[in-house]
């Protein structure tokens, strides 16, 4: 596997960043940035001019990783040509179900040597849980998938993603690595801890939570982030949601907030909440989530059992407000994890997808650091 590496940034153009060669060669380009700057075409018009072999899949963001840098309002760009892994990619958009999206990517990609599925999917007009049932029911077991929900800084206005063109909202897209050569590794780890007590989901539907032990749950929220809670929905990743999942080894998901009804009392979710389920509030310090993200390095490098050649890094937004100026710290401790040879790439995310552990489904996550791991064992 060869990689090169550039970056945009408004009024300089793109900057070569790791090699220059790969501008005929390149099967594959993986393209995350702001989503400002990704809705003038000319940044995906000038990937294809300089890629033109290649499937470019771009997404939208909360802050764009390259190396052990997090950047706000650019365009991080990672070529990457595959010597003996054959590739193959979809597309499908929000307009039906979730669930229905994921069954329609899942039957395009299949085939008896799929080996991995990496996901971009919109942020806010998709249910991660349902999305990821969808592939799920039409995959068998030994397919891994890993990706993550485009983001929007912390606007929560409106996410992008494309394939082989310019990224628009609506929109989810999925690589498939095929063959025996493709290596993967893979882990995702929070950081966070429960506090205050434990509450009943009473009324919610789907992904919209209406209330906890009978109440607003909105309300409940206010009453935690107090001043804060005027910068609502991006506050309230402050204060996640906890919720018991006996499916996952009796691990708990975490849940954040994508969108608020001040009339219905409402919050929508990345995620299924499930009426009757036991929740909690979460919060967090700077070094637990440091060291989250260095399991989660350290458990997709024992997946992966030989050097990687990229690491692709999706971590939430709620992880980045909570570390502010000392966020560049989390993506350190993964390069110290991984070592020197490895490629980084990555983004700030609504969500994150990919199972626990090895042999587990993949779930839907919010708050955590996902590393996925590539390598070509040739």
């Amino acid at each position: 596997m060869k990689i090169e590496q550039q970056q945009w940034k408004t009024g300089k153009g793109w900057r070569f960043l790791q090699n220059n060669e790969l501008q005929n060669k390149a099967q594959l380009v993986l393209a995350f940035g702001k989503r400002e700057i990704l809705e003038d075409a000319t940044v995906f018009d000038n990937l294809k001019k300089l890629y033109p072999q290649a499937q470019i899949l771009i997404s939208s963001t909360a802050g764009e990783i390259i190396d052990i840098e997090v950047h706000e309002g650019t365009v991080v760009a990672t070529a990457i040509y595959l010597e003996k892994t054959p590739i193959k990619v979809a597309q499908t958009t929000t307009t039906n179900s979730s669930e229905e999206a994921g069954k329609e990517l899942a039957t395009q990609l299949f085939s008896a040597d799929l080996k991995h599925i990496f996901v971009l999917s919109d942020g806010l007009a998709v249910n991660g849980s349902d999305l990821v049932d969808g592939f799920h029911a039409v995959l068998p077991e030994s397919i891994s998938i890993t990706g993550g929900l485009a983001g929007d800084g912390a606007a929560f206005k409106s996410t992008l993603v494309g394939l082989n063109e310019a990224p628009k909202p609506n929109t989810i897209t999925a690589i498939g690595f095929y063959g025996d050569y493709i290596k993967v590794g893979f882990g995702s780890i929070g950081g966070w801890e429960a506090f205050g007590p434990e509450r009943t989901v009473t009324k919610s539907k789907d992904n919209v939570l209406y209330e906890l032990d009978g109440k607003p749950a909105l309300e409940l929220y206010k009453t935690y982030l107090g001043d804060k809670a005027a910068g609502l929905p991006a506050t309230a990743l402050l204060f996640p949601l906890s919720i018991h999942n006996e499916s996952a080894e009796n691990k708990s998901l975490v849940r954040t907030i994508l969108t608020i009804d001040e009339q219905q009392n409402s919050m929508t979710f990345a995620g299924d909440i499930p009426q009757g389920a036991t929740v909690r509030l979460m919060k967090t310090n700077f070094d637990k989530l440091v060291s989250g993200a260095e399991e989660a390095s350290a458990l997709s490098s024992e997946i992966l059992d030989m050097e990687a050649d990229l690491a692709i890094l999706v971590s939430c937004v709620g992880r980045k407000l909570v570390m502010g100026n000392r966020i560049e710290e989390e993506v350190e401790t993964v390069r110290a994890t991984l070592g020197e040879q490895t490629t980084i790439t990555g983004f700030y995310s609504y969500g994150e997808l990919a199972p626990y552990t090895k042999f587990k489904p993949c779930l839907l996550h919010n708050q955590t650091m996902t590393v996925t791991l590539l390598a070509e064992k040739l």
